[in-house]
């Protein structure tokens, strides 16, 4: 848990003699340094944990700041807890609301400006989607207000954000798959020190993201087993810190076909190298920034420059016109699928967070469906259709009832016929 509250010591002015403050950030997100004016260690920290305590149980009452005030409050509270992304667009969120409402005061927020904001938002030709990523964002900044008690009450809780039409998914034919394969062999042979055949069939074969693979190591890599475990990685001397994006560890399969391919790079690298697809001019590039300081947690997620760029030159040559190196992975995901496996199996090796995810995002229509789909059509335009077939079915059991109920009737008549015995 991040401490709110820490000790620290200030020296007196002649050097000779220090004191104890406590340096914390207060309910309306100042920062304070109060002097505790004494040197005694135990009495700072009964004093350090009992403002602590104060500030995390909110014992003040509903505060009043402007907007401004408040959401930096909230971005330093969380800062640490949440991705550095999550708090990148929440930024962009609180920014586009002050813009639009005015930086008045927090307890003065209501309904009417989530809707004024919605608008705001589609004025400026945001889309559907991007407009429902702000508002989840702004709206768990205020319930995390209301959490803590700065709020009575959470003024956009039903606020609903604009419906976004479902993205389609792009997928790559098995065609497009072989020509991207093809074209990254050849990408490697002109100078390119990135394997990108392997990434590639990485990417179509375990449904890894870009960051996943960029920081994968040999250590991840269980030959025996035939396998490959997605896992963060800490801060030590040749690996640097990286997390995974819903902080899941998984493991995936490999096929007989990518442990030999990685066979073969790792007998091309030098002995210890870490990083199975960083270069090592890259790596050594990179340690120099570490030493100087100069490398964060936020460039290790991507830690190559230029992806884009490369994967696109791939892409083009293969005369493939659109998608992405995310679509690799919507490609694999799909592909589980279309072969039987479950959605809650796939789910599982994506690393999603949710169900939904990957209900939304990668279950693609594939080609095989729409053939089926396209015969039954056809079947159905040659005197099939379904209205007809029922009709015969109604006629055949119509047809059917009547030939019981004239058994019936004449099954009575016999039963009412008199008898008539024969004279010998």
């Amino acid at each position: 848990m991040k401490e709110l509250v820490r000790l620290r010591m200030r020296p007196s002015r002649n050097k000779k003699s220090f004191w104890y403050m406590l340096d914390y950030v207060d309910q309306s997100g100042k920062r304070r340094q109060i002097s505790l004016g004494h040197t005694d260690k135990r009495r700072a920290e009964r004093q350090r944990y009992e403002k602590e305590l104060e500030l995390r149980m909110h014992v003040a009452d509903p505060i009043s700041m402007r907007l401004t005030d408040f959401f930096q409050d909230s971005l330093v509270r969380t800062n640490g807890q949440v991705r550095a992304t999550t708090l990148e667009d929440r930024a962009r969120a609180i920014k586009d609301f002050t813009e639009c409402v005015g930086d008045i005061d927090v307890q003065d927020v209501r309904y009417e400006h989530g809707e004024r904001f919605i608008q705001h938002c589609l004025r400026k030709n945001l889309t559907a989607g991007t407009t429902t990523k702000k508002v989840k964002q702004l709206k768990r900044v205020f319930q995390l207000a209301e959490d803590r008690g700065q709020l009575d009450r959470h003024p956009l809780r039903k606020l609903k954000p604009p419906k976004a039409p479902r993205r389609k998914i792009r997928v790559y034919t098995d065609q497009e798959c072989n020509g991207l394969c093809r074209f990254a062999k050849q990408y490697e042979e002109k100078g390119s020190l990135i394997k990108w055949e392997l990434f590639i069939r990485m990417a179509l074969g375990t449904g890894m993201r870009r960051g996943e693979l960029l920081n994968t190591t040999w250590r991840d890599i269980d030959f025996a087993r035939m396998t490959v475990d997605v896992s963060p990685k800490k801060d030590r001397k040749d690996t640097w810190e990286w997390h995974i994006k819903d902080i899941e560890r998984r493991t995936l399969p490999l096929t007989v076909e990518l442990v030999r391919l990685l066979i073969e790079h790792q007998m091309s690298q030098p002995e210890g190298f870490p990083y199975i697809f960083v270069p090592m001019v890259r790596y050594e590039r990179i340690q120099e920034y570490r030493q100087a300081g100069q490398w964060t947690v936020e460039k290790g997620r991507l830690p190559l420059p230029k992806f884009c760029h490369h994967f696109n030159k791939i892409r083009d040559r293969a005369g493939i016109r659109t998608g992405t190196f995310h679509d690799l992975r919507r490609t694999c995901l799909s592909n589980w699928i279309v072969q039987g496996l479950s959605l809650h199996e796939v789910k599982e090796l994506a690393g999603h967070a949710s169900i939904e995810t990957t209900e939304r995002f990668y279950l693609a229509v594939r080609k095989d469906v729409l053939d089926r789909a396209r015969a039954a059509s056809e079947a159905s335009g040659k005197g099939k259709f379904v209205a007809r077939l029922l009709r015969a079915s109604s006629n055949s059991s119509e047809d059917a009832k009547n030939t019981v109920r004239k058994c019936n009737t004449e099954d009575d008549l016999e039963n009412r016929r008199p008898i008539t015995h024969v004279k010998g």
